[in-house]
Parts: structure tokens; sequence; C-alpha cells
């Protein structure tokens, strides 16, 4: 199947659909007039920025996300970082989770306070401009799906009460604990997706027991085939980690890169009839 272009009329999920969402998940990263040439090349003809810094000790220097809107469709993109620029979060076992969107369970602290930094301005701005009942649409990678995850949930836990079309994440590291995991899963059936990439390292991070996915996985095999649901007995494990998940040149590294993402979704369309 060769890549269709940007379906603004897209109510659901579906392959091109999904490597769409990448797309505008890679675009978080471009500078800011990259990200609204592009955009406007797709179709969307406003776009908003947003960015928060944060001081030391935190880990990362800022948080940015974007919103674009067509009279269609609102997109909102989060950008991830670099996994070893988090690898103390993604290590972190031991700082108490914080309660979550609408007081639903409880998630990572760093997440959270990088959501909340950005979040209040991003919603405002999605209501501003879905003044025709546009679909909404949330994405991001590593980092970035963390934060679209939640920003999904604050949209719905709490005003304005607006559930997403979709939500889009690839290398998305474990955010929630399982209450709230369990408070999305119903609402955000159908609506949720999560793509993992082969060996990808950081959706299985932070370690341990105290952190969860939310539904639904996808995973893309060495090969790009794409397959549903957890790799069977044998394949890439849930659970654990190499002895340094982050040494330079690591499959689980290499794997979570999003250019490594987008090939993936290349080779799966091309192989659709």
């Amino acid at each position: 199947m060769a890549v269709p272009p940007f379906d603004h009329a897209a109510t659901s999920h579906s392959l091109p659909h999904a490597y769409w969402m990448a797309r505008a998940a890679a675009l978080a990263y471009r500078a800011r007039p990259a990200v609204e040439a592009l955009a406007r090349t797709w179709g969307f003809d406003e776009v908003r920025h947003f960015e928060s810094r944060h001081p030391k000790p935190f880990p990362i220097e800022d948080t940015r996300a974007y919103v674009m809107a067509s009279d269609r469709m609102i997109v909102a993109g989060f950008r991830g970082t670099d996994a070893g620029t988090i690898r103390g979060w993604l290590s972190d076992t031991a700082t108490p989770p914080v309660p979550g969107p609408g007081g639903k369970g409880y998630v990572h602290h760093g997440f959270d306070r990088a959501v909340r930094s950005v979040y209040p301005e991003l919603r405002d701005a999605v209501l501003e401009l879905r003044t025709d009942q546009q679909t909404v649409w949330l994405t991001g990678h590593g980092l970035g799906g963390a934060l679209a995850m939640l920003a999904g949930a604050h949209l719905y836990f709490e005003a304005p009460r607006l559930l997403p079309d979709g939500v889009y994440t690839y290398g998305q590291p474990r955010t929630c604990e399982r209450l709230l995991a369990a408070a999305y899963r119903e609402p955000f059936r159908h609506r949720s997706h999560r793509f993992v990439n082969n060996e990808d390292v950081v959706p299985r991070m932070p370690p341990g027991q105290v952190y969860t996915h939310v539904e639904t996985l996808r995973r893309f095999d060495a090969d790009g085939r794409l397959h549903e649901g957890a790799p069977p007995v044998g394949g890439v494990p849930d659970q654990g980690v190499q002895p340094d998940p982050f040494a330079p040149g690591t499959d689980g590294l290499r794997d979570h890169h999003v250019e490594h993402y987008l090939a993936a979704f290349e080779r799966s369309l091309a192989a659709t009839v």
C-alpha cells in the first residue's frame, strides 16, 4: 500500500492514520518554523506552540508541545527527549507517585510535572480552535507519549470533559499505576493506541511493579510486522531490562528512535495489500 495523504476526516484507528500520528509525534522535535511549514503542507492552517522552562535539578530543560488545527481535525503533539536525559526518571522506583488527573489513581511525579507545565494553555487552545466539532487527537513519542496520555486523561476526567477521538503513543514509558490505568480503560477503549518498536527499552521502564501501561498495545517485530498485544512466550519481554539499558548502541535504544518507528510503519504499509 502506498502511503495515503493525511486524512482529516478520519474518526477511528487505521494503519495509515497511526502512521500520520507518528509523523505528527516526530514533528514535535522540529523547530517552530518547520512545524508550521509542514503542518500547513499537511492541510492545517492554524498552529500554536507551547513551551515551559524547568529550573535545575529537574532533568529536562523544557517541555514543548504544539497544536495544529484544520476545519475537520485538531492534533496536539508533545515532544519527547533523549532517553538518556531522563534515565533517572526511567530508573526511579523510589519516588512516590502523585495523584492523577481528576483524582484518578496516581502517576509518575516527573511526567505529571512536565505535562502540567504546558497543559492549561494547550487545553485552552484546543477549545478555542475547536469551532466546528473537529475531531481531537493527541500524539507523542517517548516522554511525549507519556505527556499525550496524561493530557488525554486531564481533558476527559476534568473540565471540559472532552474525550479525545484518539491518543497515539510511540515508545511510551510506563506512566501511571493500575488505578488510573483501570479508570482510563473503558472511556478510552478503541481510542488509545500504544506502539512499541521491537526491543525498544523505554516502554519497559520504570522497572518493577509500581507503574504500568494503558491499553491498547501494538508491537512491531524486527522485520516491521505489526502484532496486536504483548509478544509471545520467548519473545521480547515486557518485564526486566538489560544491565545497562541506556548503553550507547544497544538495540533497546536504537529501536526507540522515532525515525525507526516511522521506518517500521513504512515497511508495514508497503506490505499491506
